[in-house]
């Protein structure tokens, strides 16, 4: 009997367990996670993931996005938000998370240029867009929601970076190629993301983070998501260099419990557990991660 192939999702999994931690404590101090963000200060580099639709596909949760907007403001973190309209926008920047806007890659500009706009109109923390919904799995413009996609150049891209004052963030990088190409438009940062494994095939972030890091310079933050649900989940990554990391799908379940407040439990959880790693690995500060702390185990 053949043995079934990993999904994408399985090997971002297999790949998070798969490094392990040295212990350095001598000279370890008790750690500092608070984290600075385009000119804001935030108690966690543990962020929320830019989700999408929540009240559709959780009916039980009608009011899903602005209390996973609350979970945000209440832990001290950054807010992400995915797909929807201008008034759900509205709704939830007005409960005072510092939220991030990622735009899909419509066919229509002229929505898109609308939907920037609201997100500086709102006060937004920063804006961008999903580049890996450009197509769908059989190489087509893709159709999300009802909504017709279309393919951007980097000419594209840099127009919308071009348009606002705001950090305009690419989501979806998954190589240096992308990575570099986003630093030469002025991309205000990305997020390197396998989009929660929609591709099977397609690499794990950590497995590529470190080489983007280097390629970009310092030149802008990077972001991970995908997989992640533990604060050791998140050194991790943090110790390959990214800037912050996101936590999306393993928060539903805690939203439809308890609402904001009980998500909010979740990300200060995941925050400690952060902070633990980070004593026993000799790590001060968010600007004192290593990535020689890291074995690849198997």
């Amino acid at each position: 009997m053949t043995e079934r192939a990993k999904t994408t999702k399985e090997v971002t999994r297999d790949y998070f367990d798969s490094l392990m931690l040295e212990m350095r404590l001598i000279d370890s101090e008790v750690p500092d996670t608070g984290t600075e963000l385009y000119g804001k200060k935030f108690q966690t580099p543990i962020m929320t993931a830019a989700l999408s639709h929540l009240g559709t596909f959780h009916p039980d949760m009608p009011n899903g996005m602005v209390q996973y907007a609350e979970s945000a403001r209440i832990s001290g973190a950054v807010h992400w938000i995915g797909m929807g309209s201008d008034e759900e926008f509205e709704a939830v920047t007005a409960t005072g998370a510092q939220t991030i806007r990622i735009i899909k890659p419509y066919a229509d500009e002229e929505k898109i240029y609308r939907m920037i706009h609201c997100a500086e109109r709102c006060g937004a923390l920063a804006v961008g867009m999903d580049i890996d919904h450009m197509f769908d799995l059989k190489g087509n413009p893709d159709v999300c929601r009802d909504e017709k996609m279309s393919v951007k150049s980097l000419g594209d891209l840099r127009k919308y970076v071009e348009s606002t004052e705001l950090p305009f963030i690419i989501k979806g990088v998954l190589s240096v190629r992308d990575a570099v190409k986003c630093m030469e438009i002025g991309a205000g940062g990305i997020v390197v993301s396998n989009h929660g494994g929609r591709l099977n095939g397609t690499l794990p972030p950590l497995c590529v983070l470190s080489e983007i890091v280097k390629a970009v310079g310092g030149q802008f933050p990077v972001f991970v998501d995908c997989g992640i649900c533990s604060g050791m989940d998140a050194y991790k990554a943090l110790a390959l260099g990214a800037s912050a990391v996101s936590v999306g799908g393993h928060l539903i379940p805690y939203l439809k419990k308890g609402g904001g407040e009980a998500a909010a439990v979740r990300i200060r959880e995941m925050t400690e557990e952060l902070k633990g790693a980070m004593a026993y690995t000799g790590v001060r500060n968010m600007h004192e991660f290593d990535p020689s702390v890291l074995r690849r185990i198997g």
